[in-house]
């Protein structure tokens, strides 16, 4: 033994890389005996800016400045970079974080909708041509004709409902609940026949008023507006949960 100590340096050092060309950070590992010039082209393929334009500073661990890297043809093993330290990357060619994220900063094509409608490469023009959506006059018709069937299903169902009556609700995909019919008609939030219900327990979203209106009187998380195809009137007599039982 001759008592001399010898320092393994790991050949490899992983770096967060950071730049003002992006907000994200990436993290990456690169080996020391690149020269600089060689680390910029490396990082030209992770942040987008061309090598010529780069100047890179290095920050410590905890993000304090240590010093640039501006020498291209020293290593990079030969500044004080370890494993975690941040190298920033500023792009001089004046290119700013969110430039090419920002769509308020995109210039946008507008055309006129008499303009788009003459054109025949167009999406419309192609569904047109295909008789695609809304431009499929006989599948169009159906689902006209099948609207208006359940739209005289949902009236009739709804004048067979009166205020008062216990019912039991079925909405597909939710438990059956109980309670009593409270409103019956139409309403100034959505279109159609609605049934206001009061449920004999808090299983609703409503105390009986929508958008600042009401309907019907009840506790919040009691009420709710359903279909009336999904109302049954009967005799439903209200859960006894035993509240008067010591």
């Amino acid at each position: 033994m001759d008592g001399s100590v010898t320092v393994i340096t790991n050949p490899t050092v992983s770096v967060r890389v950071t730049s003002t060309v992006s907000s994200f950070e990436v993290n990456r590992r690169f080996n020391r005996g690149v020269t600089i010039a060689e680390f910029k082209s490396k990082l030209e393929m992770i942040v987008g800016t061309p090598a010529a334009l780069m100047d890179l500073e290095l920050f410590s661990t905890s993000d304090k400045f240590l010093q640039k890297l501006d020498n291209n043809e020293a290593l990079l093993g030969s500044y004080p970079v370890d494993d975690d330290c941040r190298i920033h990357v500023t792009d001089r060619s004046g290119t700013q974080s969110g430039e090419f994220t920002d769509l308020s900063k995109v210039e946008k094509f507008e055309i006129s909708d008499e303009a788009y409608e003459k054109r025949a490469d167009s999406v419309r023009n192609f569904k047109k041509n295909m008789k695609l959506g809304r431009f499929n006059e006989e599948n169009r018709a159906k689902q006209e004709e099948t609207l208006a069937k359940k739209e005289e299903e949902e009236k009739a169902a709804a004048e067979a409902i009166t205020v008062g009556n216990r019912c039991k609700v079925q909405v597909p995909g939710q438990p059956t609940k109980i309670g009593t019919v409270m409103f019956v008609g139409t309403t100034d939030f959505k279109p159609g026949h609605w049934v206001g219900v009061k449920y004999d327990e808090p299983l609703g979203k409503n105390d009986g008023s929508v958008d600042g209106k009401r309907y019907f009187e009840c506790d919040p998380k009691y009420g709710a507006f359903v279909k009336p195809l999904s109302v049954t009137v009967g005799d439903f007599p209200e859960e006894d949960y035993g509240l008067d039982e010591m």
